[in-house]
């Protein structure tokens, strides 16, 4: 267990290797309550979404679910989150645990039209069921055809017997599932039942551990490593969640980085030698000079090969570039590779 954003969070339950291949094979359960939650409502929380948000909420509807980011005034990452729309007028904004003061407090400046903001985080629980066997685990604890929701949407429903539940064709592993929104108090109840239900498909707990390497090997940037303040969307090639039709915070600057280009460019790289590349690395060309560093690096379960992620010159950023990670004074070859790694 660790001590993170105020919770005590589990690592792992058991081995890491052997929880990551129970997501991408089988099924397993996260509880991730310590994710926040903010509602946004009335007449103008459309106009104030859009004036925040990359991406552009005018293209959500009803059941529909949207990954953007929010940008402070120098185009840096203030957060990465998901937006749902709940009904006409509302909107339920899903955040980094670490960023829900932060987020509240940047979202509250920027409220100038007067929508209703309200952070519900602590009345709210979050289990991520995901893997292959997510559907068949949950099928019979619901009247939901979950098969009919499609990826990035959702519908509200009874499971387990609980009323209200979010059902999100959602996840941050890359291997299909759900994510299953409740009243914290109904929490508890949620997770044994589903424990139980499972037990013939051996389903697993797992933790913060296994779900960085399965994030990591579908390339999924994590905020506090791969993105933050000073990181913009374009150079973390999250542009396809940047839309110019609309003004946000920066869009300007970031507008000329995506017609210009970016200096630094965030990049998925795979080691030629058996070493870990680790969070703070630096990135170094071949003549040793220092280019970038790393934000991410691991070892991928189911690939066998060691990898990682971080920002590079630009100039260094195509697949098959040599680059070199620095490894306790030495020099590691290493080869950048197109994203996703799996």
């Amino acid at each position: 267990m660790v001590a993170f954003a105020g919770y005590e969070m589990p690592v792992r339950y058991d081995s890491i290797i052997a929880e990551h291949h129970c997501v991408r094979e089988n099924v397993g359960v996260f509880d991730i309550s310590h994710m926040g939650e903010f509602l946004v409502e009335g007449g103008r929380a459309l106009d104030l979404l859009r004036s925040i948000l990359t991406n552009d909420p005018e293209g959500l509807k009803v059941g529909k679910a949207m990954y953007s980011c929010m940008t402070n005034e120098q185009g840096g990452i203030v957060d990465d989150l998901v937006v749902y729309q709940i009904d006409t007028e509302k909107y339920m904004l899903v955040v980094n645990a670490a960023n829900i003061d932060k987020g509240v407090n940047w979202i509250s400046q920027k409220n100038t039209m007067g929508a209703n903001l309200k952070n519900v985080s602590d009345d709210m629980g979050l289990l991520a069921i995901q893997g292959p066997n997510a559907t068949q685990l949950l099928e019979n604890l619901t009247d939901v055809p979950l098969a009919d929701i499609p990826f990035y949407h959702f519908t509200i429903g009874s499971i387990c017997s609980i009323a209200d539940v979010i059902i999100s064709a959602t996840g941050y592993t890359g291997s299909g599932g759900f994510e299953l929104y409740c009243k914290s108090e109904d929490l508890n109840t949620l997770w044994n039942n589903i424990f139980e239900e499972g037990k013939s498909l051996k389903v697993k707990p797992i933790g913060l551990a296994a779900r960085d390497t399965l994030r990591l090997e579908k390339g999924y940037c994590l905020y506090g490593n791969d993105i933050d303040d000073t990181t913009s969307p374009i150079e973390a090639g999250l542009g396809w969640v940047t839309k110019f039709n609309h003004p946000f915070t920066a869009s300007s600057i970031l507008k000329i980085q995506k017609d210009k280009g970016s200096r630094s460019k965030l990049v998925g790289f795979e080691m030629l030698e058996k070493s870990i590349p680790r969070k703070g690395y630096p990135i170094l060309d071949e003549n040793g000079y220092e280019v970038g560093h790393v934000t991410s690096g691991n070892l991928s379960p189911s690939t066998g090969k060691h990898i990682g992620m971080g920002y590079v010159q630009t100039a260094l950023s195509k697949p098959e570039t040599k680059i070199y990670i620095g490894i306790r004074k030495e020099k590691i070859v290493a080869k950048v590779v197109k994203l996703p790694f799996l």
